[in-house]
């Protein structure tokens, strides 16, 4: 279902999800000083359930009152018609729905985008240089986002914008992934102390994000790198040093340890992502040359965010 000349032309925007990354980015479109007066914005969410909680019933009113319409559909379960058939509407389409959506669903929604001829496209990519990284890594997720990196490479109707931004902050954090365990007074390296991990917070993906739609010259057909900050290994063991204010245990997982870990538990999320930060390549690159840093935008540094959120 190709998309109509009234939509192509006007400045609409659809964001697919409304979890922390899509929150972040509708708010972000919608206060960003360069949005047009009559670009219109809409969240696209799940069905309401019959049993609709008042969670649900206020997320909807708060969106109502910020001027954000809601579409529904299931991208789990919609087909490719039914997708662009919404997608259609609109010029610009930012998918905020990552791997918890399951998989395929990445290729689904790209399909859907080049099926609606949506004039320009953001699918999540919101994380690692996938084309660093190549096929065949830790993580199998990560060869689908390949797939919708052929997908878009592949045509000259749909403009698209791919937005890299390292790991989420919080997540570098996360006692799961086990890099940092705060009650043990534990820092892990992940293959070698001077091994880098780009991150950046929800919040300044959202912030970025909005930019890159409205800057211009506009952006097109390109990767975009956010940095909130890059940093290694041995650097996050100083931070985590500086916010206890003592000592902390060192530990160095090599990559043949990890490797090991992958062997022993295939399935395990974590043992996938750890053996990918282990990696040299495709997880960082320069905060200096980041798309924030070159337009003078402030970003939350690790060791803000872990003052803010784990002193």
């Amino acid at each position: 279902m190709p998309t109509t000349s009234s939509a192509a032309d006007s400045p609409s925007i659809l964001v697919i999800g409304a979890g922390e990354l899509g929150a972040g980015v509708l708010f972000a479109l919608s206060n960003h000083v360069a949005r047009p007066p009559d670009a219109t914005l809409a969240v696209l969410l799940r069905p309401p359930s019959a049993g609709a909680d008042a969670n649900s019933d206020a997320r909807q009113t708060k969106l109502a009152e910020a001027g954000i319409t809601v579409e529904h559909a299931d991208v789990s379960t919609a087909s490719v018609a039914e997708l662009a058939a919404v997608m259609g509407r609109y010029h610009t389409v930012i998918s905020c729905v990552g791997f918890a959506a399951g998989p395929g669903t990445q290729r689904k929604l790209a399909r859907s985008a080049l099926a609606a001829g949506v004039p320009r496209f953001f699918p999540w990519q919101f994380g690692v240089d996938y084309d660093e990284i190549g096929r065949g890594s830790a993580q199998p997720l990560f060869d689908e986002q390949l797939d919708v990196r052929d997908l878009l490479r592949g045509q000259h109707t749909t403009e698209w914008v791919i937005v890299s931004t390292g790991m989420f902050t919080s997540f570098l954090f996360d006692p799961e992934f086990g890099v940092v365990d705060l009650p043990a007074g534990t820092v892990h390296a992940l293959g070698s102390w001077d091994n880098q991990v780009t991150l950046t917070t929800p919040e300044d993906i959202g912030t970025l994000t909005a930019d890159i739609v409205f800057a211009e010259p506009r952006l097109r057909d390109t990767v975009v790198y956010l940095a909130g900050d890059t940093i290694s290994y041995r650097e996050l063991a100083d931070i985590v040093e500086r916010l206890r204010g003592s000592a902390v245990n060192r530990t160095l997982w090599t990559d043949d340890f990890l490797a090991e870990q992958l062997r022993q538990h295939p399935e395990d999320t974590m043992s996938k992502y750890r053996a990918v930060f282990a990696r040299t390549n495709g997880v960082a690159w320069p905060k200096d040359q980041s798309y924030n840093a070159v337009r003078g935008i402030t970003t939350t540094t690790a060791e803000e965010w872990a003052r803010t959120n784990l002193a």
